[in-house]
């Protein structure tokens, strides 16, 4: 069952997924052009100003700058299946508007609440996926969130092939309003789903945590699994409660948690993330292979997103077998050297585009397999119970503002009236991926294969660079934390 939920509940990235991948098409759609663009001289060609492209583009970040920040309340105070509800009901709202109003602010404040709503989800959906999850394959479980992401792009891709050429207002509504059919399966199903254990335990309701684990154990709720689980929880969550005051004030603390720490390492690993220069392929890809002169840029599209999602499946694979820091640091490595690689070739002539081409696709293969699915799955179990939402709301805030920064400046790096780098783009983000690197290794723990409440001990117990060390020890040795066995939390053990 617990498989199923989290499985399941990936299934909102596809939302995600298919937003990105669905305006990178939306914005070359010429009836789209005409309708919103303006023509260029004394031709029949439409065009969107690098201001309107910007704007349409990067207003889903700024919504989901501000859902990513509304993510904690949500999450905390309705838990983390009505919190998700909620985000399905706004992020639809946000769509409803995109395809009624034939208007260019209305199809900007719809985006906007779309964004709210995707913000939301981006911030809960990784919190319940790891609390569910069992820890010997949460990493994949987690990663799961990822493909959907990926499959959502795929989908968008192919959507807007088929309804590009329509000579009607439906070339474009058609692929938005697809998005309501996926957010009412999603809200129908977070009603029949189990409420995190955790997060009941958090508030007090122990009889209904149990109640939940052993629908996620697919155990009778007396079982000594099922009870080992709740009192472990129990436990974890007393110590860390009596260390925190209930602020935001607990994500940035120094002491024993590394609450500091930890708090910014999330943040910081979903900036990088968003520098490696992954969304210049997915909000823009289209607009730059038709600048670079290439043909058919819509199917160079599909083909991207194709391998984005196949790559993809090999995170899952190896996210739980190599660990968190490795897979990082190898694909950063991976990414820079495509990076590098296209900005060097060119696009000067068609044997060149074919090669800039093929390093896009291995570039997106390297994303795909590891910093894509790690980053959800490591912020994810990164934080104590107390403070998970908290401190997962400011570091999905953190990915949306560098993504909404991104959005909003790189039509004028690129547009041809503006900075034209054209591939020369490509130094910038190989630079950035140097940093990856560099993050990876010094800054995340080694945190695959132990429960959530065990991570809370290695992290205390050890550095990033000596995680790895320790996590090997703790899985084999089956190390734990007694010193947590604190009066408070022997009292409730007893209670419960």
């Amino acid at each position: 069952m617990a498989i199923f939920v989290s499985i399941f509940a990936a299934l909102g990235g596809f939302l995600y997924g298919y937003d990105t991948g669905l305006i990178s098409g939306i914005i070359n759609i010429p009836y789209f052009l005409q309708t919103y663009g303006h023509r260029q001289g004394d031709t029949t060609t439409y065009v969107l100003e690098s201001s309107d492209k910007s704007l349409i583009v990067s207003i889903l970040s700024a919504g989901t700058f501000i859902g990513a920040l509304l993510g904690y309340p949500s999450s905390d105070y309705l838990g983390r299946r009505r919190g998700l509800i909620l985000a399905y009901l706004i992020f639809s709202v946000g769509v409803i508007l995109q395809i009624i109003i034939e208007q260019f602010h209305a199809f900007i404040f719809g985006r906007f609440i779309t964004g709210l709503g995707l913000g939301i989800v981006s911030c809960i959906l990784p919190i319940y996926q790891s609390e569910c999850a069992p820890k010997q394959i949460r990493g994949a479980l987690v990663s799961t969130y990822q493909l959907c992401i990926t499959l959502g792009l795929l989908v968008a891709a192919v959507v807007n092939n088929q309804t590009k050429d329509r000579t009607s207002s439906d070339a474009y509504r058609i692929p938005i309003g697809l998005q309501l059919l996926w957010a009412a399966i999603l809200c129908i199903g977070m009603f029949i789903l189990p409420e995190s254990p955790r997060y009941l335990i958090l508030k007090g309701h122990v009889d209904q945590a149990y109640q939940s684990q052993s629908r996620l154990t697919s155990k009778k709720i007396d079982d000594p699994q099922v009870t080992s689980h709740i009192k472990e929880m129990i436990v974890d969550t007393a110590a860390a409660k009596a260390q925190q005051t209930g602020t935001y004030l607990d994500c940035f603390r120094l002491g024993p948690d590394k609450t500091l720490w930890r708090t910014l390492g999330g943040i910081f690993l979903q900036v990088w993330q968003q520098l490696s220069g992954i969304n210049f392929i997915f909000y823009y890809g289209t607009t730059f292979f038709h600048s670079s002169g290439m043909a058919h840029p819509f199917l160079l599209t599909i083909i991207i997103n194709l391998v984005n999602v196949i790559m993809t499946i090999p995170g899952l694979l190896l996210i739980d077998l190599l660990g968190r820091r490795k897979l990082l640091i190898i694909g950063a490595c991976g990414m820079c050297l495509c990076e590098y690689s296209i900005a060097l070739i060119g696009q000067s002539n068609e044997t060149k585009q074919k090669l800039l081409i093929v390093f896009v696709c291995i570039y997106i293969a390297f994303f795909a397999s590891t910093w894509g699915p790690s980053t959800s799955v490591i912020t994810g179990e990164l934080y104590p119970t107390c403070i998970r939402a908290k401190c997962m709301s400011l570091s999905t805030a953190s990915n949306w503002l560098t993504n909404f920064m991104l959005g909003c400046i790189t039509p004028y790096l690129i547009d041809a009236d503006k900075g034209n780098l054209g591939t020369d783009v490509f130094f910038i983000w190989g630079t950035t991926c140097l940093g990856c690197v560099l993050f990876g290794f010094f800054c995340v723990w080694e945190t695959s294969g132990l429960s959530l409440e065990k991570i809370n001990y290695l992290i205390r117990n050890s550095s990033p660079i000596t995680s790895v060390e320790l996590n090997q020890r703790m899985r084999s040795s089956g190390i734990i934390e007694n010193e947590v066995l604190n009066n408070e939390s022997i009292q409730l053990l007893d209670k419960s």
